[in-house]
Order: structure tokens, then sequence, then C-alpha cells
């Protein structure tokens, strides 16, 4: 199969929850012999227009983009729209609900079926002004009017679809990604100030719907002396709110600003980390909880539904969104019973291992494409006998 990619802002991931997902995905087909182009930003990618490189046999091409917040994205997606029409690809998957928006470019120029991702309603999130927030809108309506297949990631957005617009959707989800060796004297942690298993974690973009303001008001209302507050992420394009939060954990000792981290660093302060909280108003099926979960790390979350689908009183605490009182009744009761913690966080990574790998997700991708493109029967049990999935998982 040729499958083409809009939406993901480039390969290698950087941040973002797309391009991680498109890391995990796509050199999986590749690697079975399908051939997949992934249309960039070239702001994201540093490339000169329409120059392309590989990325693990995924041939990203950077297309030309705007330096515009709002914008970029929407600039990006459209001439990847119209690119892919003059390729003879199979597939034209889109990611996200704003690239969405120009669906109806390939469908009525080509005969490639089309498939969309929701990763998540993002006409919610607040970093985005009214006009993108419309535009945002009309690329849902367009997906659900256009696509030939959407795929949601929670079973909260498929929910969502079928009370909105009586739309059936696919039900793939999210899944962690694998951490690699981190150094075990925990080393950038120490110079962090930080003690293994006596900080907090917050790994996220720092964007309003992410709550780590109410973390951080929540945390310096604790009386304990013994915990400090660890916040990873980068600021995206919500620059004032950041510097707002960031001005405001300044003065405190206890908090502390590690920016943006990857890799052996990142993977260190996650696995050294007590507790691990993500106080979010929205999110699709967040990567980051899944991977603390995966490595044992107990879990705190608002009780949004997707949160709600992976933590159960077995597996973690459940908070009231945006409630202050109750998150910090919630940080209180954690930190104060790490034994019960040790056991909803082993059984939150088990539930994890069982249920969320990206073997079958990625299977459950080619199993949808072969559907929509007729393939015979004997290519859709190759393609899954190739996946690497030993044992299916309990997926809807």
């Amino acid at each position: 199969m040729k499958i083409a990619v809009i939406g993901a802002k480039g390969l290698p991931p950087k941040q973002g929850g797309i391009e991680h997902y498109c890391a995990e995905v796509y050199p999986r087909m590749v690697a079975q012999g399908h051939s997949v182009d992934l249309f960039a930003r070239s702001s994201y990618t540093h490339s000169s227009w329409l120059e392309s490189y590989d990325f693990q046999g995924v041939r990203v091409i950077s297309v030309p983009s705007v330096d515009f917040r709002g914008i970029d994205a929407f600039v990006t997606s459209a001439l990847a729209a119209i690119a892919s029409i003059a390729k003879d690809y199979d597939i034209i998957h889109f990611h996200a609900l704003g690239p969405s928006l120009f669906t109806f470019l390939p469908r009525i120029v080509n005969s490639a079926k089309i498939v969309v991702t929701c990763h998540g309603l993002d006409w919610q999130r607040a970093k985005w002004g009214n006009f993108s927030t419309r535009l945002i809108q009309m690329g849902e309506k367009s997906a659900v009017r256009d696509a030939d297949r959407i795929i949601a990631v929670s079973e909260a957005l498929q929910t969502y679809f079928w009370k909105t617009y009586g739309r059936e959707t696919v039900y793939i989800p999210n899944a962690p990604a694998s951490y690699g060796e981190s150094d075990p004297h925990f080393s950038y942690g120490k110079q962090l100030g930080l003690q293994q298993g006596r900080y907090i974690l917050f790994l996220g973009r720092l964007v309003p719907e992410k709550r780590p303001d109410l973390l951080v008001d929540a945390f310096s209302s604790l009386k304990s002396s013994e915990w400090k507050l660890v916040l990873v992420g980068g600021v995206s394009d919500t620059k004032s709110f950041a510097s707002n939060l960031l001005e405001k954990v300044a003065n405190n000792p206890d908090i502390i600003f590690a920016d943006e981290l990857r890799g052996s660093r990142l993977w260190e302060i996650v696995r050294g980390a007590g507790l691990f909280v993500l106080p979010s108003d929205l999110e699709g099926l967040p990567l980051s909880m899944l991977e603390a979960m995966q490595e044992g790390i107990p879990i705190l979350a608002s009780d949004i539904p997707p949160h709600q689908q992976l933590i159960n009183q077995e597996r973690g605490i459940l908070f009231e969104a945006g409630n202050l009182a109750s998150c910090i009744n919630s940080l209180d009761w954690a930190i104060h019973h790490p034994q019960q913690l040790a056991v909803m966080a082993r059984n939150s990574q088990k539930y994890v291992q069982m249920n969320y790998n990206w073997g079958w997700i990625s299977a459950e991708h080619l199993k949808l494409y072969s559907t929509l493109l007729k393939l015979p029967e004997s290519v859709r049990i190759m393609d899954l006998s190739n996946s690497g999935v030993i044992g299916s998982t309990s997926q809807k």
C-alpha cells in the first residue's frame, strides 16, 4: 500500500502526541513492505520546501509553512493535501481535526481512501483564538462528511461522534513508548535536588487545558516539606500562560521547572517519581500517562472521561477536574499512603501491558486500510501475522 500522512508536524518527534504516535505506527508499516510519505512543516524540519529525508523508512517531505500561530497547521495541511493529489496514494490519512478541513481536496480528485484520526477535540483548547477554533470545528465537520473512516483514540471520543453526528468510528487507542536505559545512579535527578520516590511529576506542555497551574496551587497548599514538584514540558503556543506560571513558582525551592526533557534524562525523571499527576481539563488519550503507568509510577489524575478509561480505584486516584480542594485532598492522601499507591501502580502497569501496545495498534491500522481497499483476505492475514503481536489484547 502507498500511504500519505497529513497533520503531523514532522519526524523525529520532539514534543506532541501526534508526532510520537506517527513515529511508532508508520515505521512498523514500512517494515512490513508498505510505502509511507509523511508531509511535514518546514518550520519543524528546518528543511527546504519539498525536500525529503528518511526516518526509519518513512519519507518525510517538508511542505511550506508560515510562522504565524494558529495558521501554520492549516497552511501546511492544505498544501500537503494538494501535493497528495498528484501522487497515486491508496490511503491518505489525516491526523487531528484542523488538518481534516482539507479532506475534500483528495476526495474530489482521486480514488484514494480518506482516513481521519481524532486525537482530541482540539477546538476546545484554550490556545486557539475564535478564528482558529471555527476552522477546527469546520475540520471536524469535514471529517464527518468526507472521511471513509474516522479513528477515535478514546472511548469518550467515540461517544462524542456518535451522539453529535450519529457517526460510527473505529476505536484504536494510543500506547506508551518503550523507554530505553537511564542512569541507575539518578545523577541528573540529584543535580536537580531530587530524591527518588519523593517528588511529584507533571509531564506535558504548559498549556491552560492541562492545568499545571492547578497542580502548582495544590502542591503549594500542602504542609509537607519532604516532597518536591517537578514540571517537565515545553511552552507551545501559550507563552503568556507559561510565563505567569513560571513566575509563580520562581521563588518556591520545592517546585522545579526542568523544561523539555528527552531520552535518558526524561526516562530517569519519570522512573524516579513517587507520583505522576495529570490534572487536565481536556485530553484525548494521554501518552504521558500511559508511559508512567507502563513504568509502574503511581497515578493521580482529574476525572475527565479519557482518564476514567485508564484509571479506576484499583489503578490510581482520580480527583474532581478543576476542583482545587479535591486536588489538594488527593495529593495529601497519596503522599501519606505509599503502600496503597504501590499496589495501584502494579495494577496499572499490568493493565497497560495487557491492553495497549503499538504492534496491535499498527496491525489494526493495516486491517482498516485493507478493508477500505477491499484487499484479498490473504493480504490482511499477512499484515497481522507480521505485526509482532502475540495474543491480541482486549480492545473493542
